[in-house]
């Protein structure tokens, strides 16, 4: 349907966020990269802002904000209260309202799920019409920002049936905008309440047998090199809520084995029951069974570990299974993941009480019980809020604790999430909490480990917490996402050792090839202009070196336009990629060459370049050509390195550096693979990737020896260093330059590298 105010999953993408919001926005573009998502349609945030601006109501809301005290719960309270009676008393403009009920009509006709799923719908169909049953979910055009998370603020309502209960949900949908956890959190994030538009998402309901939550690194530590699946029987809601304590499933990234599984006891499942949800009690023998097979744990797996590859970042994602088969309900990135501070705790008891981790650092308080929202008031700045669950109306008080309990969730719970993000410690799922710890007794809780202690404990900082050390090998960043650069730039690195072209590139969402066809490659250049822009401001006079390109043909295919201009290849990896594609396909490099001209020309001359995946040194060449060729020349002020990621480039690196760069950067992942002719994202061999063979140390070691032979700094940018000490240990002890890391890595990397670099004694 060609109209703004109603949008299909497969006519939107990632780029699409102003308009259908995060949710939305994640739906379309999973849609288009064909994973499994339960189809639908938008209303978008156009018709909402349309129904405030025809309707004449937004100048009586921004009357009633006037009032605010946010830190007030009475004063936040009669607030919400006003404004959603507003909305939900105001009439839905014809032009909405008929656009809703035509989409909501075709929406089984739409569905791009099995032939087996379609040809049950119409059978039924054809039997007697039935409405579709939809979820409605609610997606904030300002939402899964890199800063904030809007942690289920915003309203989802599960198995609508008919246009009038739809339209209701709808307006349900806008009000949520202005519920007291919304308006209180947007205060405190000082976003401005009308730039905050909301679209509401109309998906076909997936009647769950299982469900639950996925993040594909650990959350809590950080750890990438796992999985974390949380599952329980039922819809989803009460796994978001917390209100019963998942199975967790621990899955190793790299080959796939479930490191460790934990089973929770689930009481109750929330399910369809005729037209209405209903709780269910669960027998004690279901209640403490495992949830998922190991093979569906397996199949879950996969599914994030692919969409986490598709969107260069780590997700968070929502997921069920209905009889045989897997959905994806949403994604959205972690937003999360920081550098937390470690510490120690000296005890002489033992734990009190534990559960599971949930958010870390350690904290010590007066227990404050809260057993709804309505009592939020009891909490006062600095106690420990104590709660059989927590949900979005409790984040005010959240704000003001010192750290959270609950008895029920797990460590994707709406509890977790919130301290995570608000960096108070938090654990969840402790057994009996509100029946076992008495009103106003002091506790220490350690979010770390999970572990809560009777009364105040002695807390010894760790000797590597912040701590930052002056050290011969200088620390660069990985970098991907231009959001982050500012946040990251605060950190103490030298700058940014390997800037990822490819989620810019992403970002952009077109084909550059397919720009070009249209005379529109101006459009290109300026979008990567400006994420570069952004990234240098942050970290000027810091260098920053971009990686140039190397999208492999399958990747470049995503694409809008891309499968115009793509050759379909057997082995995309060893495929047409890196700098080949740059003296074969000049114009198209041409156009990454005037975004860096570009940002050189406004004074951000510490943008700096490096080539991948270069197969001759005869390439290498050509390129620098082309480069030069635009009026760029490499120099001091503007340098080149090359990416050092096949066997070739450290066979043959005296003839590389002939022809002339700055150094090199070592991409071990890429070199690893291709040494020892193992594809890590293979899951039948991925278990014999490994960066620390010996032929990779030998590698390593060449590698830096020629470089200092020569005059050459050397770098290394593969996730190895950032995940092994003994890698870092090759690395430091041989004499490389820099290592460019991930940024949850800096302090501890800094540490170690200033122990290898003390002298024996």
């Amino acid at each position: 349907m060609d109209s703004k105010y109603i949008l299909w999953f497969d006519e939107v993408d990632k780029n699409d966020i102003p308009r259908v919001g995060g949710k939305g926005a994640n739906l379309g573009e999973m849609t288009k990269a064909s994973f499994p998502i339960p189809f639908g349609f938008i209303v978008t945030s156009e018709a909402y802002f349309h129904f405030l601006k025809k309707q004449g109501i937004k100048d009586e809301i921004e009357a009633i904000l006037k009032q605010l005290d946010a830190n007030d719960p009475n004063n936040l309270h009669q607030t919400s209260k006003k404004i959603k009676a507003l909305i939900l008393h105001t009439p839905m403009p014809e032009e909405i309202a008929g656009q809703i009920r035509s989409s909501y009509e075709q929406i089984y006709e739409k569905e791009k799920g099995s032939r087996q799923l379609l040809e049950k719908v119409k059978q039924r169909v054809r039997a007697s019409y039935s409405p579709p049953l939809v979820a409605v979910r609610s997606s904030a055009t300002a939402e899964d920002l890199p800063d904030a998370s809007f942690a289920g603020q915003q309203e989802t309502f599960l198995n609508i049936k008919g246009e009038t209960n739809l339209l209701r949900k709808v307006r349900e949908c806008w009000a949520s905008l202005f519920t007291e956890r919304a308006i209180f959190y947007r205060t405190e994030k000082k976003f401005n309440h009308f730039k905050v538009g909301l679209a509401a998402v109309v998906q076909r309901m997936v009647q769950s047998d299982k469900s639950g939550i996925m993040f594909t690194v650990d959350p809590v530590t950080n750890n990438k090199n796992v999985i974390v699946i949380e599952a329980i029987y039922g819809l989803g809601e009460y796994i978001v809520q917390g209100k019963v304590t998942p199975d967790q499933y621990l899955v190793n990234k790299k080959d796939m084995s479930l490191e460790k599984k934990t089973i929770g006891f689930q009481e109750l499942k929330f399910v369809k029951a005729g037209t209405e949800n209903k709780e269910v009690k669960l027998t004690h023998k279901i209640g403490q069974s495992q949830k998922l097979t190991k093979a569906e744990i397996l199949v879950i797996a996969e599914l994030g570990k692919k969409i986490e590859k598709h969107y260069y970042f780590p997700q968070d994602l929502e997921w069920a299974i209905e009889g045989k088969n897997f959905f994806i309900v949403q994604s959205r990135p972690i937003t999360t993941l920081k550098e937390h501070q470690a510490t120690t705790v000296t005890v002489k008891q033992e734990p009190f009480l534990q559960g599971d981790p949930a958010s870390p650092g350690v904290a010590t308080g007066v227990v404050v019980k809260i057993d709804s929202a309505r009592e939020i008031g009891k909490i006062k700045p600095g106690d420990i809020l104590l709660a059989s669950a927590t949900n979005p109306d409790y984040v005010p008080a959240m704000k003001k604790a010192a750290a959270i309990i609950t008895e029920h969730g797990g460590r994707t719970s709406h509890a977790a999430i919130v301290s995570r993000e608000l960096g108070i410690p938090c654990v969840v799922g402790v057994t009996e909490a509100m029946k076992r710890i008495k009103e106003k007794e002091v506790l220490t809780v350690n979010g770390a480990n999970g572990f809560i202690y009777k009364g105040r404990i002695v807390i010894q900082q760790a000797q590597t917490s912040h701590k930052h050390y002056k050290t011969r090998t200088k620390i660069y960043l990985n970098l991907a996402e231009p959001e982050q650069a500012k946040e990251f730039s605060k950190l103490p690195v030298d700058g940014i050792g390997l800037l990822r072209a490819e989620f810019m590139i992403a970002n952009i969402g077109e084909h550059p090839k397919s720009l070009l066809k249209k005379g529109q490659g101006h459009i290109f250049v300026n979008k990567l202009k400006a994420d570069l822009t952004k990234i240098c401001q942050a970290f000027y006079p810091r260098p920053v070196v971009y990686r140039a390109t190397d999208f492999k043909t399958n990747e470049y295919r995503f694409l809008k336009g891309g499968k115009a201009f793509e050759p379909l290849e057997n082995n995309p990896m060893l495929g047409y990629r890196g700098t080949y594609r740059y003296i074969s396909e000049p114009e198209t490099f041409e156009l990454e060459i005037k975004a860096i001209q570009k940002v050189r020309e406004q004074g951000l001359d510490n943008l700096h370049l490096m080539l991948p995946y270069v197969v001759l040194p005869s390439h290498l060449r050509t390129a620098k050509e082309l480069v030069e060729k635009s009026g760029l020349k490499f120099g001091k002020s503007f340098r080149i390195w090359m990416m050092v990621e096949l066997p070739v480039n450290v066979i043959m690196l005296e003839e590389f550096l002939k022809v002339g760069v700055h150094g090199v950067s070592i991409g071990s992942n890429d070199l690893t693979m291709l040494t020892l002719g193992v594809d890590r994202d293979n899951e039948t061999v991925a278990s014999l990737f490994d960066e620390r063979n010996q032929a990779i140390y030998w590698a390593l070691k060449r590698t830096i020896s020629v470089c200092n032979n020569l005059g050459v700094t050397s770098s290394i940018c593969g996730q190895s260093v950032s995940d092994y000490p003994e890698i870092l240990e090759v690395v430091v002890k041989n004499g490389i330059t820099s290592v460019s890391i991930n940024h949850d890595a800096v302090y501890r990397v800094n540490n170690e590298i200033y122990h290898l670099e003390q002298p024996h004694k």
